[in-house]
C-alpha cells in the first residue's frame, strides 16, 4: 500500500475508532472524514450540544507536525538559521484534540487514545522543539529551513483516555 493511502487510511480509522468510542460512552459522534479544515468530527450530547473534534492518528509511538503551527518562527538565510519569536497566537484553542496509536490488528495491545486540548499540543511542541533547536543553537544540519516537529507518547502519558475532558465540554451548560 502507499504511504500517502497508507496514512489517509490511519487517519480514517483513528476517526472512526474515536467515534466508536465515543458511542460506548453515550454520546452521537459523526466524522466529517477531512472534509472540514479545523476539526474532524463533532460529537452530540441527549440535548443536542455539541463540540468539535480535531482527531490526530499515527501508527508508531510519535505525531508529526511543523513547528511553525506552533512557534512564530523567522528563517535567516544569510545566517542559515531559525529565529525563535516565540509562541503563536494559536486560532481556536480550546479545540479539543485525540491522539490515537493504533496497533497492528494481531497485537497483543490495544490503540491508545489521548486527549487534550490544542493549548496543550502547542505547549508540548513548543518545548520539544526549543529543546531540540537550542541544543543545535537554532542550525538544523541538513535543512536548515525545515520545520518538522514530533511530539510523542511520552508527552501525552497524562492524558491517555482523558475522555472526561469531552464528557465535560459536551456537558457544559449553555
Amino acid at each position: 500500500m502507499k504511504k500517502g493511502r497508507s496514512n489517509s487510511l490511519a487517519g480514517q480509522i483513528g476517526e472512526y475508532l474515536v467515534c466508536a468510542e465515543l458511542g460506548r460512552r453515550g454520546y452521537v459522534a459523526t466524522s466529517f472524514t477531512g472534509n472540514v479544515p479545523e476539526f474532524d468530527l463533532i460529537v452530540a450530547n441527549d440535548e443536542l450540544k455539541t463540540t468539535p473534534i480535531q482527531v490526530k492518528c499515527s501508527r508508531s509511538d510519535n505525531w508529526p507536525t511543523r513547528a511553525n503551527l506552533w512557534i512564530d518562527i523567522e528563517i535567516d538565510d544569510k545566517e542559515k538559521r531559525q529565529i525563535d519569536h516565540g509562541d503563536k497566537i494559536i486560532s481556536n484553542p480550546n479545540l479539543i484534540y485525540v491522539c490515537v496509536i493504533l496497533v497492528e490488528p494481531d497485537a497483543k495491545e490495544h490503540d491508545r487514545f489521548f486527549i487534550l486540548r490544542k493549548k496543550d499540543i502547542q505547549k508540548i511542541c513548543a518545548r520539544n522543539y526549543r529543546k531540540w533547536m537550542d541544543g543545535i543553537n537554532w542550525k538544523r544540519p541538513r535543512n536548515y529551513k525545515s520545520l518538522d516537529n514530533r511530539y510523542n507518547i511520552d508527552d501525552l502519558l497524562e492524558y491517555e483516555n482523558n475522555w472526561q475532558l469531552i464528557e465535560n465540554e459536551v456537558n457544559k451548560s449553555l
